[in-house]
C-alpha cells in the first residue's frame, strides 16, 4: 500500500496543481446561473466577489468542490463567484516550534531526556491543504517520532559531540518525510540533553579523578625536571668551589631581604670545610 501511494505521489501533485478533470455540464450550468446571479446584483455583489489576500499568504480556491485550475492565488486581490466557489488562506511565513522533551534509549543503554526545535514553511499551499488534514499538527508529531529514531540508533558519547550531525540528519529525514505534504523545514536545532543525576555524578568523579591523575604525572615531571637541574647545578658548583661560596652569599641577601627581623650569623666556608675535613 505505501509503495503504490509513493509511486502515484507525483501523479497526484501535477493534477493538483494543474487539474484537467472538469466539473462536468451540471457544473458549468450552476457556475452560469451564479455568474447571471452576480450579474444581476451588480454593484452589490462585487464586494463578495472580490477577495483580498496578505503578502505572506496564499489563497485555493474550490469551485464546486474541486481545486481551480491554476497556481494559489495572491497576494493581492483575486475574484470569486457566489455561491459556486470557496477559498482557504495558506499562511507561508516560516513557523517555528519546541519538540517536547522525549526519553530516548540510546545505543549504549543510556536513558537521556532531548528537546528541541524545529524551523518549516509552507512550500507548495495546494498540496498543504488537499494532501493532508493538519499540516501543522503532522509536522509536529513527525519531528517527535524523528528525534526518537535518529537518537536511538546513537550513542550517549555521539549524542553529547555530534548535534550538528544528528540535526542535519532529522532535517532530512523530515525534509523528506514532509515533500508530499507542501512542507519545507528548513532547520532543525537540538536544544538541551538532560542526563540522570546518578550518572552526572558518576561522569563528574570520573572527570575529576582523570584531572588529579593528570596533576600527579604534571608534578612528578616537575620534579624530575627539577632534580636534573639540581644535579647540573651540583656539579658546576663541585667544579668551582668560589661558586659555592657567592651562592651562598645570595642566598643570605635573599634572606636578609625578605624577611628582615631574621638574625643570621655567617660562617667562614673555611671552617666548615676543617669540619667536613674530619668527617
Amino acid at each position: 500500500m505505501c509503495i503504490s501511494e509513493s509511486r502515484h505521489a507525483p501523479y497526484l501533485r501535477e493534477s493538483l496543481e494543474s487539474p484537467d478533470i472538469g466539473i462536468g455540464l451540471c457544473g458549468w450550468i450552476i457556475v452560469g446561473l451564479s455568474i447571471l446571479l452576480m450579474l444581476a446584483t451588480l454593484p452589490l455583489s462585487i464586494w463578495m466577489c472580490i477577495k483580498i489576500v496578505k503578502e505572506y499568504e496564499r489563497a485555493i480556491i474550490f469551485r464546486l468542490g474541486r481545486i481551480l485550475r491554476g497556481r494559489a492565488k495572491g497576494p493581492g486581490l483575486f475574484f470569486i463567484l457566489p455561491c459556486t466557489d470557496n477559498f482557504i488562506n495558506v499562511d507561508m511565513r516560516t513557523i517555528t516550534f519546541d519538540i517536547p522533551p522525549q526519553e530516548v534509549l540510546t545505543k549504549d543503554s543510556v536513558t537521556v531526556s532531548v528537546d528541541g526545535v524545529v524551523y518549516y514553511r509552507v512550500q507548495n499551499a495546494t498540496l498543504a491543504v488537499a494532501n493532508i488534514t493538519n499540516a501543522d499538527a503532522a509536522t509536529r508529531l513527525l519531528a517527535q517520532t524523528t528525534l526518537r529514531n535518529v537518537l536511538g540508533t546513537k550513542n550517549l558519547a555521539e549524542i553529547l559531540s555530534d548535534r550538528e550531525e544528528i540535526a542535519h540528519s532529522m532535517q532530512t529525514t523530515l525534509d523528506d518525510a514532509t515533500d508530499d505534504w507542501g512542507i519545507k523545514v528548513e532547520r532543525v536545532e537540538i536544544k538541551d540533553v538532560k542526563l540522570p543525576q546518578q550518572l552526572q555524578r558518576a561522569m563528574a568523579a570520573e572527570a575529576e579523578a582523570s584531572r588529579e591523575a593528570r596533576a600527579k604525572v604534571i608534578a612528578a615531571e616537575g620534579e624530575m625536571n627539577a632534580s636534573r637541574a639540581l644535579k647540573e647545578a651540583s656539579l658546576v658548583i663541585a667544579e668551582s668551589p668560589s661558586g659555592l661560596q657567592l651562592r651562598y652569599l645570595q642566598t643570605l641577601n635573599t634572606i636578609a631581604a625578605e624577611k628582615n627581623s631574621t638574625i643570621i650569623f655567617p660562617l667562614p666556608m673555611d671552617m666548615m670545610q676543617a669540619f667536613m675535613k674530619r668527617d
